[in-house]
């Protein structure tokens, strides 16, 4: 499931800053470069013009502009600065407009919208950050065998929401971790109220990771819990009935950043070839990391043995709580595998072979090899 912080190709996907640098030497405040990024399950070349120190108060203007293997187009503008002198208080105001191929969906959405975001942290060390997001999103360059969902879904919409994220992050290394834990919470509320908008509902999700050194020299286990809910909420302040969720704004399980031996996507409702999305979902991994044999226990690279599974589910009329109900339904899907990992300073490189072990009818496993690179892993 994408639950990285969002890019600026993509909400589910993360790029990092693997840098080829054609030019990068900093003339006084101003700098340019040109390079690539590698991020969840996408490559793109980008350009980035930075503006440092506006007003002599550490502010910074940055200029985006990328293309890419899934991201076709984008640009995105980035103000941000330390309040009262404080650089644990920011505010940051962005704008973005991109387009972004969706195979797994047959689908190309494109997005124009704007963020202001201020960031703060406490003195035990957590981290939140309050935001208003307002985008206009549209579903375009539908594929000749697009299901009848996504044709339905096919057009504008306009979303107006309020983010809240908190995060506590104790482990020693995020992309490779040997001990500490990380616990972070996602919650969203879309127009309800004054925030307007043409889609309204609730979204709350929840990761938790933990690493533990095991008495062995470079040995440690590793384990993640991922969680969410979609639930929809009347239009303003009216009290009609909710409408049911767009496919813009579901989760989707599967994929080699979190539910390996599954393609993007390939958890959860689907319409024909059609990954449509679902409401509710539960996810969970656990990895057993081994150093390489003539590499010392500090290496970035490791051996890993794993197994991950999941469910992704559509809200059910009887209700969220009957749909949660529905996660312990049966066995998760589940795979497992070994692999390769290298932790590179900016992103984590894996290279697994996954075997899927339960599969539900019509779910989109993947046998086989399957690479990933991203700077969150289930």
């Amino acid at each position: 499931m994408f639950i990285d912080r969002p890019s600026p190709t993509d909400p589910s996907s993360t790029p990092t800053d693997i840098d080829i640098y054609l030019q990068a030497r900093e003339r006084g405040r101003l700098s340019l470069k040109t390079g690539t990024d590698i991020g969840n399950v996408e490559g793109s070349a980008y350009g980035n013009l930075q503006w440092r120190n506006i007003f002599g108060g550490a502010e910074s203007l940055s200029v985006n502009a990328s293309k890419g293997t899934r991201t076709r187009s984008s640009i995105q503008a980035i103000f941000d600065t330390p309040l009262f002198s404080d650089p644990d208080k920011r505010l940051t105001i962005d704008a973005l407009s991109s387009s972004t191929h969706k195979p797994w969906a047959s689908h190309e959405e494109v997005l124009k919208g704007g963020s202001m975001k201020y960031s703060w942290a406490t003195k035990s060390g957590t981290r939140h950050q309050v935001s208003y997001n307002g985008a206009w999103r549209q579903i375009t360059q539908l594929a000749a065998g697009a299901s009848p969902t996504v044709r339905n879904e096919a057009g504008d919409s306009f979303k107006s929401s309020i983010n809240h994220t908190w995060t506590s992050d104790r482990r020693d290394n995020a992309l490779l971790p040997s001990r500490g834990y990380l616990l972070k919470t996602i919650s969203e509320i879309a127009g309800w109220g004054p925030l307007q908008g043409d889609v309204a509902f609730w979204k709350s999700e929840i990761e938790s990771a933990a690493a533990v050194p095991l008495p062995f020299r470079g040995v440690s286990w590793t384990t993640g819990l991922r969680a969410g809910m979609l639930y929809p909420l009347g239009m303003g302040f009216s009290s009609r009935a909710p409408e049911k969720s767009r496919i813009n704004d579901r989760f989707f399980l599967g994929g080699p950043t979190d539910i390996r031996g599954f393609n993007i996507g390939g958890l959860g409702p689907r319409d024909g070839n059609d990954s449509v999305g679902g409401d509710v979902y539960a996810a969970f991994s656990s990895n057993l990391l081994f150093p390489l044999p003539r590499t010392g226990a500090d290496s970035p690279l490791r051996f890993q043995v794993f197994a991950n599974g999941g469910r992704l589910l559509a809200l059910k009329e009887k209700g969220v709580y009957s749909t949660i109900a529905g996660l312990a339904d049966g066995l998760p899907s589940l795979a497992a595998g070994v692999g390769v990992v290298y932790a590179h300073p900016v992103a984590r490189f894996e290279l697994n072979f996954s075997l899927p072990l339960v599969v539900r009818v019509g779910e989109d496993k993947r046998k086989g090899l399957q690479f990933g690179v991203g700077i969150s892993f289930l």
